[in-house]
């Protein structure tokens, strides 16, 4: 008899939920474009979050029915949205006027890299011809009370996310508050890297081999 092999890791709609789970109720959330945007349908039930895209909108809902897209209701990653009811549209100045005024509470975003100490590069590989895409995330991570970053552990050629210092261009120093893998969430503090959770199959050796950063087990 052949044994079923265990699951080793979070798929990235677990790693979602996880994220999703620790958004508290009533609060502010910016997601990010790709990734973060799978946290806006794991929220669980009973709990109200109320999501602010900075291209104009506070109360953004899911994404629309097939064949009832509008083409002007769109989020910063310019996918088709719904608006909750009581949701309020705004100039894109204004947008920005909440974020670095820090009236926002959460924001999700993606990562090339992230530092032992929460220096977050996730915009530019800084490669010659490499597209920038850093779109409103200086500000979001500048302005926005806590940061959280959902990503996979390592690169598609298996290089390690967390690094000691990240090697690309910053989006912002020490400013990441919690780090969502498909192999860990990780806290960032004063301590340095807190490994809070290990998932399935994982265990501290497998974390460590695959990590670039000193790691800090409670």
């Amino acid at each position: 008899m052949v044994e079923k092999e265990s699951k080793t890791g979070w798929s990235v709609i677990e790693m979602a939920g996880k994220v999703a789970g620790d958004i508290q109720n009533g609060a502010y959330v910016n997601l990010g474009i790709g990734m973060p945007e799978l946290v806006a349908g794991l929220v669980p039930e009973g709990r109200e979050v109320i999501y602010h895209t900075e291209n104009g909108l506070l109360g953004m809902g899911p994404p629309p029915e097939e064949g009832r897209e509008d083409p002007e209701l769109i989020n910063a990653g310019k996918k088709c949205v719904t608006a909750i009811p009581g949701a309020c549209y705004f100039h894109h100045a204004d947008s920005f006027t909440m974020i670095r005024g820090r009236h926002i509470d959460v924001c999700v975003l993606g990562a090339l890299q992230v530092s032992e100490n929460g220096d977050l590069a996730n915009w530019s590989t800084g490669e010659p011809g490499a597209i920038p895409a850093v779109g409103g995330a200086m500000d979001l991570v500048a302005g926005v009370k806590t940061i959280y970053v959902i990503s996979k552990h390592q690169t598609k050629t298996g290089e390690p996310k967390i690094v000691r210092e990240c090697t690309y261009p910053l989006t912002g120093k020490q400013v990441v508050d919690r780090i969502y893998t498909d192999l860990a969430i990780i806290d960032v503090g004063k301590e340095g890297l807190v490994v809070r959770e290990m998932a399935p199959g994982v265990d501290r050796e497998y974390l460590m081999e695959r990590t670039g950063a000193r790691l800090v087990f409670p």
